[in-house]
């Protein structure tokens, strides 16, 4: 089964998940908070209330949030676009930053419940030390029955320190806390079919159990202003959630009631089930929170090592070596063909592989007058992935092959 479009069908691994859910990520998106005026109060504060209900069946919970730029263009009267201006953006985004958590102070303040902000940048994910800071901060909100409200630091970030959308950073920080559940509230019913403006005969999917080309190719057809490519990233972010072992739902964000109704049973939007082979946490973060600084390009021989024997990469089946990196760094193995096969962290610096590819390990001593490894990318630090969705690399440039779904080598 990859997806069900009966109601019974999926009914008892939907409710069992939403059952079993003691730790739930809740994204809210531009298309449920804002307007063509700004914040929506009324958005807000049902938001609020379900989030509240939520806390009182003692489940802890995480909003992911949009809207600050929109609530800096309603301040400023609402003239002001950002027509693709960063600076604007991050201008327009240090004003609405306050405002918008004023507004969520109030509304969950109506619920007697306690909000706490993070604002993160991808650097703040990508060093170990400070991602593992991230998770230690929001485990102590938790503790003081505060629901931390993360969202990208847009006065801040470049290109570079991106996510590139809060769906990605949503199923981020789900992977990152072990959260059971990442709820995507949007504008959309759901996954559907077909396109139903076009066919009489499309049908809602209600459970998906694994993420295929089939599955994506959904993404186009949904009633929904965000297009194809505002469904394909939560799409891929419901994959990256899968494959650390968590479920993911996409449904009608302002619908009332939407999570009382969901917890309750009832057939809304799409679900996206648990994958069956889990990544390690660590092994995640190479994979899905690193971008690369570089790539290898690997002999037919290392690609089944890697792919078929889950072996380390040793230097003699290295062919190519591409872009700057230095020992710890993140970086991309492909085949021949520029596929990407793997993510890895590597033992040695660019121009020292460079010097020991296509050698055996036994020469590494030799040619570079030290030897810290037998290999240059070790099995506990690889990760397969399948050139799905892969981050691309650190300069923000999308490369061929920026696909990943991680399956673990061990």
């Amino acid at each position: 089964m990859t997806f069900q479009v009966n109601r019974d069908d999926g009914l008892y691994y939907r409710q069992s998940l939403f059952d079993q859910a003691e730790r739930v990520v809740v994204k809210a998106g531009s298309a449920v908070l804002t307007d063509d005026e700004g914040l929506r109060a009324g958005a807000i504060d049902n938001l609020a209330r379900e989030l509240s209900f939520l806390r009182t069946t003692g489940r802890e919970v995480i909003l992911v949030s949009s809207g600050a730029v929109a609530a800096g263009r309603r301040h400023l009267g609402g003239d002001v676009r950002v027509n693709g201006d960063l600076k604007v953006k991050q201008a327009l985004a240090a004003i609405g930053q306050g405002r918008l958590m004023q507004a969520y102070e109030q509304a969950f303040g109506r619920y007697d419940q306690k909000v706490a902000q993070i604002l993160l940048t991808h650097a703040d994910l990508s060093r170990r030390d400070r991602y593992l800071n991230v998770r230690n901060t929001i485990l102590a909100l938790f503790d003081f029955g505060v629901i931390p409200i993360i969202n990208e630091n847009d006065t801040v970030s470049v290109e570079e320190l991106r996510f590139g959308d809060n769906d990605t950073l949503g199923a981020l920080i789900t992977n990152m806390i072990g959260a059971d559940m990442f709820i995507i509230l949007t504008d959309v019913d759901g996954l559907y079919t077909a396109n139903p403006h076009r066919d009489p005969e499309a049908r809602p999917v209600y459970t998906v159990a694994r993420i295929d080309d089939e599955v994506e190719a959904m993404a186009g057809n949904t009633r929904s202003a965000l297009g194809s490519g505002g469904m394909r990233s939560k799409i891929r972010a419901a994959r990256m959630v899968a494959m650390s072992g968590g479920s993911s739902f996409i449904g009608p964000g302002n619908r009332k009631d939407i999570l009382q109704d969901l917890f309750s049973g009832d057939m809304i939007g799409t679900f996206f089930l648990p994958a069956g082979d889990r990544l390690r946490r660590r092994k995640h973060w190479i994979a899905y929170v690193l971008r690369p600084r570089g790539y290898l390009v690997l002999d037919d021989g290392a690609c089944r090592a890697l792919v078929e024997r889950g072996k380390s990469l040793l230097p003699s089946g290295i062919v190519e070596v591409h872009g700057r990196f230095g020992v710890g760094d993140p970086v991309h193995c492909r085949d021949r063909s520029g596929r990407v096969i793997a993510a890895g962290l590597a033992n040695y610096c660019a121009a020292d592989i460079d010097g020991i590819k296509g050698r055996n390990s036994t020469e590494i001593k030799d040619i570079l007058g030290f030897h810290d490894s037998d290999e240059v990318i070790h099995r506990d630090n690889l990760v397969l992935l399948d050139d799905a969705d892969a981050p691309s690399p650190e300069h923000g440039k999308k490369g061929p092959g920026n696909r990943s779904a991680g399956t673990d080598t061990q």
